[in-house]
């Protein structure tokens, strides 16, 4: 049995869901959400949980049962406090700011560059060097931080670029010469 895919779903007050016809539906204060799911499970809302459970022990139903709950967990728990990633830049003149809904970056390139959020993710940027990025959508708000890091991913060298908020990079040592940097002799 899924370890993950038997675990009950909490579901919050203030939140309604409807399982039917391979379509799970989520409504919450932030928001409605839809995740279309394999109508060979069955998801029942029982005292306020809901349960993912499979037919069968067929390979196919034990793939998709730890899936589901997944996507459904997830898309409850968007609809009732949202996600939110937190970036940052890092490098001499990188900054952040909105103009309007949209995000523009100066980042090293000879020109700004202006990111459009998607429907449903919007962006903040608390300082200059911070930019958040958040929304109902797990897979959403992860999709549109990681092409905003793509912009200008962290360099290996120095380690200026976007990252996420504590992200390490593993720094590579630079030039050392064939005489271990003391010159000819």
């Amino acid at each position: 049995m899924s370890r993950i895919g038997k675990q009950p779903i909490a579901v919050p007050s203030g939140v309604t869901v409807n399982a039917d016809n391979g379509v799970f539906t989520v409504k919450g204060p932030k928001g409605e959400l839809t995740v279309p799911y394999n109508p060979a499970l069955n998801i029942t809302n029982e005292n306020g949980q809901l349960l993912v459970t499979r037919p069968s022990d067929r390979q196919e139903h034990r793939a998709l049962h730890g899936l589901t709950r997944s996507l459904v967990a997830n898309a409850v728990k968007g609809v009732s406090d949202g996600y939110t990633i937190n970036l940052e830049l890092r490098g001499v003149g990188y900054r952040a700011r909105l103009a309007g809904r949209n995000l523009e970056l100066t980042i090293g390139y000879s020109h700004p560059v202006v990111i459009e959020p998607p429907q449903g993710v919007t962006f903040t940027v608390p300082e200059p060097t911070r930019i958040d990025v958040s929304g109902i959508d797990k897979q959403l708000v992860g999709q549109v931080a990681a092409n905003v890091r793509k912009v200008r991913k962290p360099d290996v060298y120095h380690g200026k670029g976007v990252r996420f908020v504590g992200e390490q990079i593993a720094l590579k040592a630079g030039k050392a010469g064939a005489t271990g940097g003391k010159g000819k002799k």
